[in-house]
Protein backbone atom coordinates (compact mmCIF):
# COMPACT_ATOMS: atom_id res chain seq x y z
CA UNK A 1 0.00 0.00 0.00
CA UNK A 2 1.63 3.20 -1.18
CA UNK A 3 1.57 7.10 -0.05
CA UNK A 4 -0.16 7.29 -2.67
CA UNK A 5 -3.01 4.84 -2.70
CA UNK A 6 -3.97 5.64 1.19
CA UNK A 7 -4.93 8.82 -0.06
CA UNK A 8 -7.50 7.46 -2.03
CA UNK A 9 -10.84 6.74 0.06
CA UNK A 10 -11.06 3.24 1.09
CA UNK A 11 -14.28 1.14 -0.41
CA UNK A 12 -15.14 -0.43 3.04
CA UNK A 13 -14.32 0.46 6.69
CA UNK A 14 -15.60 -2.47 8.78
CA UNK A 15 -15.62 -1.56 12.71
CA UNK A 16 -15.22 -4.31 15.30
CA UNK A 17 -15.92 -4.03 19.28
CA UNK A 18 -15.90 -6.51 21.71
CA UNK A 19 -15.68 -6.75 25.63
CA UNK A 20 -13.65 -7.24 28.10
CA UNK A 21 -14.37 -9.57 30.48
CA UNK A 22 -14.08 -9.40 34.77
CA UNK A 23 -15.33 -11.56 37.55
CA UNK A 24 -14.56 -15.05 36.73
CA UNK A 25 -15.40 -17.38 39.10
CA UNK A 26 -14.23 -20.83 38.42
CA UNK A 27 -11.63 -19.73 36.41
CA UNK A 28 -8.43 -22.58 35.97
CA UNK A 29 -11.33 -24.43 35.32
CA UNK A 30 -11.53 -23.84 31.42
CA UNK A 31 -8.05 -25.25 30.71
CA UNK A 32 -6.92 -28.19 29.03
CA UNK A 33 -5.72 -30.25 32.44
CA UNK A 34 -9.10 -29.43 34.10
CA UNK A 35 -10.50 -31.40 30.98
CA UNK A 36 -14.26 -30.12 31.91
CA UNK A 37 -15.38 -27.00 33.95
CA UNK A 38 -17.72 -24.24 35.23
CA UNK A 39 -16.88 -20.71 34.40
CA UNK A 40 -19.22 -17.40 35.87
CA UNK A 41 -17.98 -14.06 34.16
CA UNK A 42 -19.05 -10.76 33.20
CA UNK A 43 -18.24 -9.02 30.33
CA UNK A 44 -17.79 -5.66 30.44
CA UNK A 45 -16.87 -2.01 28.70
CA UNK A 46 -14.28 -0.62 27.79
CA UNK A 47 -14.03 -2.56 24.73
CA UNK A 48 -11.29 -3.74 22.21
CA UNK A 49 -11.99 -1.68 19.03
CA UNK A 50 -10.73 -2.76 15.30
CA UNK A 51 -11.62 -0.85 12.61
CA UNK A 52 -10.15 -2.14 8.81
CA UNK A 53 -9.65 0.13 6.16
CA UNK A 54 -10.28 -2.08 2.92
CA UNK A 55 -8.38 -0.60 -0.47
CA UNK A 56 -8.09 -2.11 -4.02
CA UNK A 57 -4.55 -4.19 -4.27
CA UNK A 58 -2.69 -2.63 -7.26
CA UNK A 59 0.73 -4.93 -6.45
CA UNK A 60 2.05 -2.57 -4.44
CA UNK A 61 4.81 -3.96 -2.15
CA UNK A 62 2.52 -3.41 1.72
CA UNK A 63 -0.58 -4.98 0.84
CA UNK A 64 -1.74 -5.44 4.94
CA UNK A 65 -0.50 -3.17 7.49
CA UNK A 66 -1.33 -3.15 10.94
CA UNK A 67 -1.84 0.35 13.73
CA UNK A 68 -1.52 -0.98 17.09
CA UNK A 69 -2.49 2.59 18.39
CA UNK A 70 -1.80 1.79 22.21
CA UNK A 71 1.66 1.11 21.26
CA UNK A 72 2.12 3.96 18.63
CA UNK A 73 3.62 1.10 16.54
CA UNK A 74 2.31 0.36 12.42
CA UNK A 75 4.16 -2.53 10.46
CA UNK A 76 3.09 -4.81 7.47
CA UNK A 77 2.29 -8.32 8.30
CA UNK A 78 3.43 -10.61 5.05
CA UNK A 79 0.78 -13.69 5.48
CA UNK A 80 2.35 -17.07 5.58
CA UNK A 81 5.84 -16.37 7.35
CA UNK A 82 7.82 -17.94 8.97
CA UNK A 83 6.94 -16.92 12.88
CA UNK A 84 6.13 -13.69 14.48
CA UNK A 85 8.23 -10.84 15.69
CA UNK A 86 5.83 -7.97 16.34
CA UNK A 87 2.60 -8.56 17.65
CA UNK A 88 2.33 -12.55 17.53
CA UNK A 89 -1.21 -12.29 18.57
CA UNK A 90 -2.29 -9.88 16.28
CA UNK A 91 -0.23 -11.46 13.31
CA UNK A 92 -1.59 -14.84 13.37
CA UNK A 93 -5.01 -13.89 13.65
CA UNK A 94 -4.55 -12.07 10.36
CA UNK A 95 -2.74 -15.46 8.87
CA UNK A 96 -5.21 -17.49 10.14
CA UNK A 97 -8.33 -15.24 8.74
CA UNK A 98 -6.39 -15.44 5.19
CA UNK A 99 -7.56 -11.58 3.43
CA UNK A 100 -8.20 -11.91 0.27
CA UNK A 101 -5.08 -11.26 -2.41
CA UNK A 102 -7.36 -8.66 -4.27
CA UNK A 103 -7.47 -6.16 -1.71
CA UNK A 104 -5.01 -4.17 0.62
CA UNK A 105 -5.92 -3.39 4.01
CA UNK A 106 -5.31 -1.19 7.20
CA UNK A 107 -6.25 -2.60 10.48
CA UNK A 108 -6.27 0.13 13.46
CA UNK A 109 -6.34 -1.69 16.82
CA UNK A 110 -7.00 -0.35 20.11
CA UNK A 111 -8.27 -0.30 23.78
CA UNK A 112 -8.81 1.88 26.61
CA UNK A 113 -8.05 -1.59 29.20
CA UNK A 114 -4.40 -1.68 30.14
CA UNK A 115 -2.54 -4.72 28.06
CA UNK A 116 -1.67 -7.10 31.40
CA UNK A 117 -5.18 -5.99 33.58
CA UNK A 118 -5.96 -9.96 33.96
CA UNK A 119 -9.23 -9.04 32.13
CA UNK A 120 -8.73 -11.16 28.63
CA UNK A 121 -8.13 -7.79 26.88
CA UNK A 122 -5.59 -9.72 24.91
CA UNK A 123 -9.00 -12.39 23.84
CA UNK A 124 -11.37 -9.29 23.06
CA UNK A 125 -9.07 -7.63 20.94
CA UNK A 126 -8.20 -11.43 18.71
CA UNK A 127 -12.18 -11.98 19.11
CA UNK A 128 -13.04 -8.04 17.92
CA UNK A 129 -10.08 -8.60 15.10
CA UNK A 130 -11.63 -11.95 13.63
CA UNK A 131 -14.74 -10.57 13.90
CA UNK A 132 -13.73 -7.28 11.69
CA UNK A 133 -11.52 -10.00 9.38
CA UNK A 134 -14.90 -12.45 8.86
CA UNK A 135 -16.51 -9.41 6.89
CA UNK A 136 -14.17 -9.64 4.26
CA UNK A 137 -15.16 -12.86 2.94
CA UNK A 138 -18.66 -14.53 2.41
CA UNK A 139 -20.40 -16.00 5.39
CA UNK A 140 -20.75 -15.58 8.82
CA UNK A 141 -19.03 -17.01 11.64
CA UNK A 142 -20.95 -17.47 14.81
CA UNK A 143 -20.22 -16.22 18.33
CA UNK A 144 -19.14 -19.60 19.15
CA UNK A 145 -16.77 -20.01 16.15
CA UNK A 146 -15.12 -16.81 17.02
CA UNK A 147 -14.32 -17.84 20.19
CA UNK A 148 -12.79 -20.85 18.93
CA UNK A 149 -11.01 -19.64 16.13
CA UNK A 150 -9.91 -17.10 18.60
CA UNK A 151 -8.66 -19.89 21.34
CA UNK A 152 -7.06 -21.35 18.44
CA UNK A 153 -4.59 -18.93 17.51
CA UNK A 154 -3.65 -18.13 21.02
CA UNK A 155 -3.18 -21.45 21.88
CA UNK A 156 -2.33 -23.56 18.73
CA UNK A 157 -0.44 -21.33 16.58
CA UNK A 158 0.91 -19.45 18.99
CA UNK A 159 1.60 -22.48 21.94
CA UNK A 160 0.18 -20.48 24.80
CA UNK A 161 -1.28 -21.23 28.02
CA UNK A 162 -4.82 -20.50 27.10
CA UNK A 163 -7.83 -21.57 28.41
CA UNK A 164 -11.44 -20.51 27.12
CA UNK A 165 -13.74 -18.86 29.10
CA UNK A 166 -12.31 -15.15 28.32
CA UNK A 167 -13.27 -15.42 24.23
CA UNK A 168 -16.69 -16.98 25.10
CA UNK A 169 -17.05 -13.80 27.48
CA UNK A 170 -16.13 -11.07 24.76
CA UNK A 171 -17.57 -13.13 21.74
CA UNK A 172 -21.01 -13.57 23.44
CA UNK A 173 -21.17 -9.98 26.17
CA UNK A 174 -23.45 -10.01 29.03
CA UNK A 175 -23.34 -12.20 32.28
CA UNK A 176 -22.06 -16.12 31.58
CA UNK A 177 -22.50 -19.01 32.80
CA UNK A 178 -19.58 -21.44 30.87
CA UNK A 179 -20.19 -24.94 30.99
CA UNK A 180 -17.29 -26.97 29.72
CA UNK A 181 -17.93 -30.42 29.08
CA UNK A 182 -14.63 -31.25 27.24
CA UNK A 183 -11.97 -29.25 26.14
CA UNK A 184 -11.95 -26.88 24.77
CA UNK A 185 -16.11 -27.46 23.69
CA UNK A 186 -17.98 -25.63 26.35
CA UNK A 187 -21.99 -24.56 26.55
CA UNK A 188 -23.05 -20.78 26.93
CA UNK A 189 -25.62 -20.13 29.14
CA UNK A 190 -26.55 -15.98 28.94
CA UNK A 191 -27.93 -15.14 32.65
CA UNK A 192 -31.09 -12.97 31.93
CA UNK A 193 -32.08 -10.99 34.79
CA UNK A 194 -34.35 -7.47 35.21
CA UNK A 195 -33.28 -4.36 34.38
CA UNK A 196 -33.09 -3.64 38.27
CA UNK A 197 -30.71 -6.26 38.87
CA UNK A 198 -28.53 -5.42 36.28
CA UNK A 199 -28.34 -1.74 36.45
CA UNK A 200 -27.72 -2.65 40.30
CA UNK A 201 -24.96 -4.90 39.77
CA UNK A 202 -23.38 -2.72 37.78
CA UNK A 203 -23.50 -0.09 40.13
CA UNK A 204 -21.76 -1.94 42.54
CA UNK A 205 -19.23 -3.30 40.72
CA UNK A 206 -15.78 -1.74 40.71
CA UNK A 207 -12.85 -2.63 38.42
CA UNK A 208 -9.19 -1.59 40.31
CA UNK A 209 -6.25 -2.01 38.05
CA UNK A 210 -2.71 -2.45 39.83
CA UNK A 211 -0.94 -0.59 37.88
CA UNK A 212 1.86 -2.89 36.47
CA UNK A 213 0.77 -6.00 34.47
CA UNK A 214 0.18 -9.27 35.02
CA UNK A 215 2.31 -11.88 33.00
CA UNK A 216 2.64 -16.08 33.55
CA UNK A 217 5.10 -16.57 35.67
CA UNK A 218 6.87 -20.03 37.55
CA UNK A 219 4.02 -19.59 40.40
CA UNK A 220 1.74 -20.33 37.21
CA UNK A 221 3.97 -23.20 35.90
CA UNK A 222 3.85 -25.01 39.38
CA UNK A 223 0.06 -24.37 40.25
CA UNK A 224 -0.70 -25.94 36.02
CA UNK A 225 2.31 -28.82 36.91
CA UNK A 226 0.24 -30.16 40.31
CA UNK A 227 -2.71 -29.71 38.92
CA UNK A 228 -1.82 -31.89 35.71
CA UNK A 229 -0.61 -34.73 38.51
CA UNK A 230 -4.20 -33.86 40.63
CA UNK A 231 -6.41 -34.62 37.20
CA UNK A 232 -9.31 -33.12 36.46
CA UNK A 233 -11.13 -34.71 40.24
CA UNK A 234 -8.78 -32.88 41.89
CA UNK A 235 -10.80 -31.36 44.48
CA UNK A 236 -8.89 -27.86 44.11
CA UNK A 237 -10.41 -27.23 41.09
CA UNK A 238 -14.22 -29.04 42.03
CA UNK A 239 -13.98 -26.10 44.79
CA UNK A 240 -13.37 -23.45 41.75
CA UNK A 241 -16.18 -25.21 39.60
CA UNK A 242 -18.73 -24.60 42.90
CA UNK A 243 -18.23 -20.73 42.56
CA UNK A 244 -19.10 -20.60 39.46
CA UNK A 245 -22.74 -22.27 40.52
CA UNK A 246 -23.47 -20.37 43.44
CA UNK A 247 -22.55 -16.96 41.25
CA UNK A 248 -25.22 -17.91 38.72
CA UNK A 249 -27.81 -18.79 41.62
CA UNK A 250 -26.89 -15.32 43.21
CA UNK A 251 -27.21 -13.34 40.03
CA UNK A 252 -30.62 -14.98 39.47
CA UNK A 253 -32.29 -14.41 42.97
CA UNK A 254 -30.60 -10.90 43.13
CA UNK A 255 -28.58 -11.61 46.15
CA UNK A 256 -25.46 -9.60 46.49
CA UNK A 257 -24.39 -10.67 49.58
CA UNK A 258 -24.30 -14.48 48.27
CA UNK A 259 -22.14 -13.36 45.13
CA UNK A 260 -20.15 -10.98 47.20
CA UNK A 261 -19.03 -14.79 49.72
CA UNK A 262 -18.47 -16.42 46.15
CA UNK A 263 -16.10 -14.31 44.89
CA UNK A 264 -14.10 -14.14 47.71
CA UNK A 265 -14.65 -18.09 48.24
CA UNK A 266 -13.46 -17.80 44.58
CA UNK A 267 -10.42 -15.97 45.82
CA UNK A 268 -9.58 -18.23 48.43
CA UNK A 269 -9.82 -20.91 46.64
CA UNK A 270 -6.81 -19.55 44.00
CA UNK A 271 -5.04 -18.94 47.42
CA UNK A 272 -5.07 -22.12 47.50
CA UNK A 273 -3.97 -23.48 44.71
CA UNK A 274 -0.38 -20.95 45.29
CA UNK A 275 -0.34 -18.38 47.63
CA UNK A 276 1.00 -15.94 45.35
CA UNK A 277 -1.47 -15.72 43.07
CA UNK A 278 -2.92 -13.50 45.94
CA UNK A 279 0.01 -10.93 45.10
CA UNK A 280 0.82 -7.84 47.48
CA UNK A 281 -1.05 -5.21 45.54
CA UNK A 282 -4.38 -7.62 45.14
CA UNK A 283 -4.03 -8.28 49.41
CA UNK A 284 -3.86 -4.36 50.14
CA UNK A 285 -6.62 -3.56 47.88
CA UNK A 286 -8.64 -6.45 49.33
CA UNK A 287 -8.06 -5.30 52.96
CA UNK A 288 -9.14 -1.77 51.96
CA UNK A 289 -12.34 -2.84 50.23
CA UNK A 290 -12.80 -5.21 53.37
CA UNK A 291 -12.26 -1.91 56.02
CA UNK A 292 -15.23 0.02 53.85
CA UNK A 293 -17.69 -2.65 53.55
CA UNK A 294 -17.25 -4.29 50.53
CA UNK A 295 -19.31 -7.28 49.74
CA UNK A 296 -16.94 -9.28 48.04
CA UNK A 297 -13.82 -9.03 45.86
CA UNK A 298 -11.45 -11.45 42.99
CA UNK A 299 -8.61 -11.35 41.76
CA UNK A 300 -8.84 -11.22 37.98
CA UNK A 301 -7.87 -14.15 36.22
CA UNK A 302 -5.33 -16.08 36.87
CA UNK A 303 -3.95 -14.49 39.60
CA UNK A 304 -0.25 -13.57 40.88
CA UNK A 305 1.68 -10.22 40.69
CA UNK A 306 -0.18 -7.18 39.15
CA UNK A 307 -3.15 -7.10 36.70
CA UNK A 308 -6.50 -6.21 39.01
CA UNK A 309 -9.19 -6.93 41.20
CA UNK A 310 -13.34 -6.67 41.27
CA UNK A 311 -15.02 -5.62 43.85
CA UNK A 312 -18.61 -5.57 44.74
CA UNK A 313 -19.45 -2.76 46.94
CA UNK A 314 -22.03 -2.61 49.60
CA UNK A 315 -25.46 -0.46 49.41
CA UNK A 316 -24.82 3.29 49.48
CA UNK A 317 -23.10 5.06 46.62
CA UNK A 318 -20.64 7.31 48.70
CA UNK A 319 -19.55 4.65 50.41
CA UNK A 320 -18.18 2.95 47.52
CA UNK A 321 -16.56 6.57 45.85
CA UNK A 322 -15.13 6.62 49.68
CA UNK A 323 -13.15 3.04 48.73
CA UNK A 324 -12.66 4.10 45.74
CA UNK A 325 -10.57 7.18 46.67
CA UNK A 326 -8.77 5.33 49.61
CA UNK A 327 -7.56 2.61 47.63
CA UNK A 328 -6.45 5.07 44.74
CA UNK A 329 -4.70 7.20 47.22
CA UNK A 330 -3.11 4.32 49.15
CA UNK A 331 -0.53 3.95 46.22
CA UNK A 332 -0.19 6.24 43.30
CA UNK A 333 -0.22 3.11 40.49
CA UNK A 334 -3.86 1.93 41.76
CA UNK A 335 -6.87 3.33 39.66
CA UNK A 336 -10.27 2.62 38.73
CA UNK A 337 -10.98 1.38 35.37
CA UNK A 338 -15.13 2.81 34.67
CA UNK A 339 -16.86 -0.05 33.57
CA UNK A 340 -20.47 -0.71 32.31
CA UNK A 341 -22.00 -4.29 31.80
CA UNK A 342 -21.82 -5.28 27.90
CA UNK A 343 -25.65 -6.27 26.96
CA UNK A 344 -23.68 -7.32 23.48
CA UNK A 345 -20.78 -9.47 22.76
CA UNK A 346 -19.01 -8.94 19.65
CA UNK A 347 -20.63 -6.11 17.22
CA UNK A 348 -19.19 -5.74 13.98
CA UNK A 349 -20.79 -2.90 10.89
CA UNK A 350 -19.47 -1.52 8.44
CA UNK A 351 -19.81 1.14 5.61
CA UNK A 352 -19.61 1.46 1.81
CA UNK A 353 -17.76 4.36 0.03
CA UNK A 354 -21.29 5.98 -1.52
CA UNK A 355 -23.55 4.18 0.67
CA UNK A 356 -25.15 4.00 4.40
CA UNK A 357 -24.00 1.56 6.85
CA UNK A 358 -24.58 -2.38 6.90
Amino acid sequence: MTTESRKLLPLRIINSVAPIRIADNGGWTDTWFARHGKVFNIGVYPYAEVQIEVFPYSGDKERIIVQAENYGERFEVVPRSVGWDRHPLLEAAIEYMRVPRDISVQVTIFSEAPAGASTGTSAAVTVALIGALDRLTAGRMTPHEVAYAAHHVEMNMLGLQCGIQDQLCSAFGGINYIEMHDFPRAVVSQIQVSNTIWWELERRLVLIYLGKSHSSSDVHKRVIRELEEEGPGSARLEALRKTAEKSRDAVYAGDFAALGRAMIENTEAQRNLQPGLIGEDAGRIIEIARAHGALGWKVNGAGGEGGSVTLLAGDLSYAKRKMIGDIESSESRYRTIPIYLSRFGVRTWERFSGEGTR
